[in-house]
């Protein structure tokens, strides 16, 4: 019986990868032992491995099913690079390529043969593959079979009774995307229900995770995108006209990007996608029909500029970006508006298909209002319990996200202008009364006269739209898709009676210029970018040639190590990731004759692989124009809190914010009479200290919770800039 040994020496040898990812080696052994398997693990986590290795070492044939059309031939392209004989059969070929790859399964050519479900179910390719050696079926986006998936497709439903007419071969399910109900869908429906079942976390740690929200969407995809030049990316719409809309505004702005979406056209659609595939182009605007015969390692970015309609969709979405394993960033545009569009649409359906719609649509958006780690809500829908203290990669662990506080007296304001103007108007409307406005609406309606105009200046514009937030995050008012006014819940009748308190965030947010902080060890290697950008230029030239995809070839990370050890022998290159044999024999040359001249022209050693590199530490730093700078300077200077919160009309615990944002960067300041600030007693002082050494002095809500909210965050902030100095200068 073939074993694991095998299986690493293929690893090696075929494919240039020095071990297994997590799972990887129990479910190829699983297999191996011709035991029937079901695999949920991550997109990018290595699913394909665990089907082409035993193809590699079974006799016999491994069939390969998927939905995905688009994707086959570039799967077989790249099997193709690494010497492996692999096909497919879908409806994409002419009557003669189908013959052809139709002689080569009669033959025992093949080691794969990718295969879409109705292609399989046709009576003439079945009765072939009856006759053959058949070792094992694999089973792609098994989530599929599932009526409680996101992507259900009839089809698959049937493969259970093809599978069992195989008596020789092992089925292996495979998804990236399953919660324990489909998980289970899956396995009862294919026939798997005694299975061996690897579920891989769902933790994709290269992902950094970003949700904003959505201002001036334009403008915030412009700079986004400017900190992300000649990098290939999806940017995700809502609607066509949105598509092409967004897609010549970044041209006319000078960015290199394609439409895709349904309306199209078949032969532009496929234009589009093998131009972003080659690197043609960089970026791809598109529907949510973009993306499943994706299997390009090198996106570095995704945008969701519209919202998705459930996690699932969204989890499948990011993880087209960085399957390499190198870092990439997913930026989510939140608005209440695009959540009332889903909304909208989900009231046209009805009963049960309303209900799941619903229930999705809710998840995702504790997911978008989460006030902790992005990953805690992303993980725990799929089953998995996310406990560390900070994941480093999304924007509440990087960004001093604020805490929440007590705004229950402006969310009074605001719901009793509502009440006041009887539930009529829209956001701006009640707005402009609160800060007095003399827009001629205010003055139509005689709202200068109500007792609540003018009481809200004491905050600003944006201040009042993070309140605005709150209470739809909160369901403390809903808006009216028809005509957008605002109406009240029970729970804002409850608050303006006084009965219940509000917290939430009203501080205005800041975007962040964040530093990288959770990079893999290929991309912490401090590699030559001049050689990279040359091997990069070589990688295109191949490709052309060869009418494949660049990465076909190489993938960056490949080209990373070769920039930083610059190989200058085929038995130096061997030891590259991602290499192999196959592809050291057929593109070793070209590459090597890049790195060779390169480093004759700079003088340049070849680094040995054993060799550990030495990592810069990351370092993050203020702009000279940023708040946390100015007032960590005037606070420098002498100036007080209460002076520096009355110079920038800001309350004192947004002082506090900032001075914290100050010496996390790496700044100074006295400590002597910071504490003289708080009001807290001795003996509350011990308490609040004592709380803060149990649990930390990052996260203020375990110290409030820990105290029994007795303390507020104003307080516990102080102490909290306190500790932080304290600890830094020792």
């Amino acid at each position: 019986m073939p074993d694991i040994k095998q299986a690493e020496h293929v690893l090696h040898e075929v494919f240039g990868f020095e071990e297994f990812r997590s799972l990887q080696k129990d479910i190829i052994q699983n297999i191996l032992n011709k035991k029937d398997t079901l695999a949920i693990m991550p997109t990018g986590g290595g699913k394909s491995l665990c089907y082409q290795i035993p193809a590699l070492i079974f006799d016999g044939l491994t069939i390969v099913v998927s939905p995905l059309i688009s994707l086959m031939k570039d799967q077989v392209d790249q099997l193709t690079a690494y010497g492996i004989s692999a096909s497919y059969l879908n409806s994409s070929l002419s009557a003669q390529e189908y013959e052809a790859t139709l002689d080569q399964i009669r033959r025992n050519k093949l080691d794969l043969l990718y295969l879409a479900p109705e292609t399989l179910l046709k009576g003439n390719v079945l009765n072939l593959l009856y006759g053959l050696n058949v070792e094992c079926i694999a089973i792609d986006e098994a989530h599929c079979i599932s009526e409680w998936g996101h992507d259900f497709r009839p089809e698959y439903r049937q493969l259970s009774s093809v599978t069992e007419k195989f008596d020789n071969a092992v089925t292996l399910g495979l998804t990236a995307t399953a919660t324990p109900r489909v998980q289970k869908d899956i396995a009862n429906s294919l026939g798997l229900s005694n299975a061996n079942t690897f579920v891989a976390s769902f933790n994709r740690k290269n992902l950094y995770l970003d949700v904003v929200n959505k201002s001036n969407p334009l403008q915030q995809v412009i700079n986004f995108l400017r900190r992300h030049e000649e990098d290939s990316g999806i940017i995700y719409c809502f609607s066509r006209n949105q598509v092409d809309e967004l897609t010549q505004n970044l041209n006319a702005n000078g960015f290199n990007a394609l439409p895709y979406h349904a309306g199209l056209g078949e032969s532009i659609r496929t234009h589009n996608q093998n131009a972003f595939i080659r690197d043609e182009v960089d970026i791809i605007v598109a529907t949510i029909a973009f993306g499943m015969g994706i299997d390009k390692p090198d996106v570095r970015f995704v945008i969701h500029h519209d919202m998705p309609k459930n996690i699932e969709s969204y989890y499948q979405q990011i993880g087209r970006a960085g399957r390499d394993g190198l870092q990439s960033d997913c930026l989510f545009l939140f608005s209440y508006g695009d959540a009332g569009k889903i909304r909208y649409f989900i009231n046209q359906k009805s009963g049960e298909e309303q209900r799941v719609a619903e229930e999705h649509l809710q998840k995702l958006m504790d997911y978008v209002e989460a006030h902790q780690c992005r990953r805690i809500k992303l993980l725990g829908y799929f089953g998995e319990h996310f406990n560390e203290p900070n994941c480093g990669m999304c924007d509440f662990c990087t960004g001093d996200t604020p805490e929440r506080e007590n705004i229950t007296v402006p969310v009074q304001k605001f719901l009793s202008t509502m009440a006041r103007t009887e539930q009529r108007f829209g956001y701006n409307h009640i707005l402009n009364i609160l800060l007095g406005s003399r827009r001629k609406e205010v003055l139509k309606f005689n709202h200068d006269k109500l007792s609540t105009y003018g009481i809200g200046k004491n905050l600003s514009r944006p201040e009042w739209k993070q309140v605005y937030r709150e209470l739809m995050k909160q369901d403390i008012i809903v808006r009216e898709i028809e005509h957008k006014s605002l109406k009240l819940t029970p729970k804002a009748r409850e608050i303006l009676k006084g009965n219940q308190e509000v917290f939430g965030v009203i501080e205005e947010p800041v975007q962040k210029k964040r530093t990288k902080s959770s990079k893999s060890d290929i991309e912490s290697l401090d590699f030559n970018r001049n050689l990279f950008k040359r091997l990069k230029e070589k990688r295109m030239e191949l490709a052309r040639k060869q009418g494949v995809a660049p990465f076909v070839i190489f993938g960056d990370s490949t080209l990373i190590e070769m920039a930083y050890y610059y190989p200058q022998s085929e038995e130096s290159l061997l030891k590259i990731h991602g290499v192999g044999r196959a592809k050291s024999k057929k593109y070793g040359t070209d590459f090597l004759d890049v790195i060779l001249e390169f480093s004759q022209q700079h003088n340049l050693k070849e680094r040995s692989k054993s060799a550990q590199p030495k990592h810069k530490p990351v370092k993050k730093t203020l702009s000279k124009n940023s708040r946390p700078y100015e007032v960590g300077h005037m606070f420098r200077n002498g100036r007080s809190v209460q002076d520096i919160a009355s110079h920038f009309d800001v309350k004192e615990g947004t002082v506090i914010s900032n001075l914290i944002k100050y010496v996390k960067a790496g700044e100074s300041i006295p400590i002597d009479h910071l504490l003289d600030i708080s009001s807290l007693s001795k003996s509350e002082m011990q308490r609040v200290r004592k709380a803060f050494d149990k649990h930390g002095h990052e996260m203020l809500r375990p110290v409030y919770d820990e105290l029994n909210e007795s303390v507020s965050y104003d307080e516990l902030r102080i102490v909290q800039l306190y500790l932080i100095v304290e600890n830094g200068s020792r």
